[in-house]
């Protein structure tokens, strides 16, 4: 087997949320004053915590409107935005291959917050899918490695035994950043050419591909 444990990253890779992300954000800034932000600007973004990921739209923002540009992306998100979200096609059917090869562990690595990741694992009915996970909230958000890092210690796997899947540079970066081998996939918000920057050991251009090659000895 070649890694015995599989890191995901949630938003881009396994579901399709992007869009639902992209018109709450802009939704909110409308809300807190900011203005319009460009839908390429905030698909950037899509990774981080959401601290950073206002820091990184809202330069200079103040206290205050910070905090209510939060809060309401919290309440679109959740409640009024209907975009739809999905996993991608081909996602639960993957998962469940991996997950018969009982000595292999599944993880998640999110920027979503604890309580967002805990809503979609309800929602989604797939909390039971991952023998662990950690948050932007819990932790220093991507593309710092502290979450991976945790990860590995929970689960009692090293860092050579692991690969990290994501759809951004943030993913990629964290991976890199502590040893680990990484997997790109071009279904998500980065392109191509910049995930080839972090040099991934694969870059999947299709969810079939991905556990093909996931599930490969």
């Amino acid at each position: 087997m070649r890694y015995r444990l599989v890191i995901f990253d949630w938003d881009g890779t396994l579901m399709d949320s992007a869009a639902r992300i992209v018109s709450s954000m802009q939704a909110a800034a409308r809300d807190a004053g900011w203005g319009h932000l460009e839908a390429a600007a905030v698909r950037d973004i899509i990774g981080l915590g959401l601290p950073e990921a206002i820091d990184r739209l809202c330069p200079g923002i103040d206290a205050e409107r910070f905090e209510l540009l939060r809060s309401r992306y919290v309440h679109y998100f959740v409640e009024a935005d209907g975009t739809p979200m999905a996993f991608f096609d081909g996602v639960e059917s993957g998962i469940a291959t991996l997950r018969e090869r009982h000595e292999r562990r599944l993880a998640v690595a999110t920027g979503k917050s604890r309580r967002g990741l805990d809503r979609v694992f309800r929602e989604s009915d797939s909390g039971s899918w991952f023998h662990a996970s950690r948050t932007a909230d819990e932790t220093r958000s991507k593309p710092h490695p502290q979450m991976l890092e945790e990860l590995l210690v929970e689960l009692g796997m090293p860092v050579e035994e692991a690969v990290m899947v994501g759809d951004t540079e943030y993913d990629l970066e964290m991976a890199r950043a502590l040893g680990m081998d990484r997997v790109a996939v071009t279904w998500g918000v980065h392109d191509p050419g910049r995930l080839a920057a972090s040099r991934p050991v694969y870059t999947a251009g299709t969810v079939g591909e991905l556990f093909d090659w996931l599930n490969r000895e």
